[in-house]
């Protein structure tokens, strides 16, 4: 940005990420001393393409860069803001949602910005809002504070908890909501999501939910401690499982109501609340759906084990009998099927029951 300027920032979660040692995923970078036709003209000279003009913001391969800007809420939904440019890192930073998002470092000299105490809280590990006023203007943020809190293992301080409990959440779209609940549900800290979607209201808001204290403790401890045996290929279906058989809800309650892409629905209608009891038996008996790999119970203690001894992890049970066997014998129509069935449990309870 040389000679334009001297005040060129990384800003927002990259910031925060280079002190947690995470990887980082986005650079954006805000860029201070130059007017909008400025900026335009050299953002079009190194061939960076605008995706947000009207909020001053453009993308050069890999980077978002943008002017420092102020908002206003003067409308509904998240576009609902009338936006002017910025000539102060703090004023420009205290439209940031918490204060762990608030740090910027100068690209030329190293030097970190921390207007809002950011570094204290993420060595502290906390979750602070920086201004309620501002915070209030996009209700989404709640969300943003159950997620971070699940990914990084966060608490949320105390005040801000009290503010996003306050916030109506009635003017989110299912789109911008399911968009941070699936950043919660790849996350390391299922049980910190768990804990913040009730004790911010989320629950209760959205879904109209309530877990008393003993299920809570339950379904965090089986995040907690299950999350560990997860396959990787369905972690963004286990904390639905879990929330819905602890809640007692239908599998595709919470689907339906986020909003899910049909993968979501497809995963999760056909699951099967796990057995009382672990053993060989309901192994093979849940195996007739399907192979145990396709099971959402399949990261309780013993489950893998089981099924790999008895050949079912990867594969459905069929007991050497097929359709064929049964039409054969006479069966038509939905008869096959039935007795299809019928004869494949006969068998697993002869021979593992």
């Amino acid at each position: 940005m040389h000679p334009y300027t001297s005040r060129a920032y990384l800003v927002g979660g990259c910031v925060r990420d280079l002190f947690l040692k995470r990887e980082i995923k986005d650079l954006d970078v805000e860029v201070y001393d130059i007017d909008e036709v400025q900026f335009a003209a050299l953002m079009k000279r190194i061939g960076a393409k605008g995706v947000g003009k009207s909020f001053f913001v453009y993308k050069w391969k890999e980077i978002d860069i943008a002017l420092p800007r102020l908002e206003r809420k003067v409308g509904a939904g998240h576009r609902g803001f009338e936006v002017s440019l910025a000539y102060d890192e703090k004023e420009a930073s205290r439209r940031r949602d918490f204060t762990m998002n608030a740090l910027m470092i100068n690209i030329f000299t190293g030097e970190m910005v921390d207007h809002w105490g950011g570094l204290r809280d993420i060595r502290n590990r906390i979750i602070r809002v920086v201004d309620p006023v501002k915070f209030r203007e996009d209700s989404l943020r709640v969300l943003r504070a159950m997620q971070f809190a699940a990914r990084l293992g966060f608490r949320v301080e105390e005040k801000s908890v009290r503010l996003m409990r306050s916030i109506d959440l009635d003017d989110l779209t299912t789109e911008r909501i399911f968009w941070e609940f699936e950043k919660m549900f790849y996350a390391s800290n299922l049980h910190y999501g768990l804990f913040y979607l009730f004790e911010l209201s989320i629950a209760q808001k959205l879904f109209g939910l309530e877990l008393s204290s003993k299920k809570y403790v339950k379904t965090a401890l089986e995040m907690q401690h299950g999350r560990k045996r997860f396959l990787k290929a369905n972690y963004p279906y286990y904390f639905i499982y879990i929330i819905s058989y602890n809640l007692s809800l239908s599998f595709t309650f919470l689907p339906e109501k986020l909003s899910a892409p049909g993968r979501y629905r497809k995963m999760l209608a056909k699951q099967i609340p796990p057995p009382k009891v672990i053993d060989r038996c309901h192994i093979a008996m849940i195996a007739l759906h399907y192979p145990i790999r396709e099971w959402l119970g399949n990261y309780l203690k013993g489950v893998r084990e089981i099924a790999q001894e008895i050949g079912l992890f990867e594969k459905a049970y069929d007991g050497g009998i097929f359709a064929a066997d049964v039409i054969n014998d006479g069966f038509e129509g939905r008869a096959i099927a039935e007795e299809l069935q019928r004869r494949r449990m006969a068998k697993i309870k002869r021979e593992y029951c």
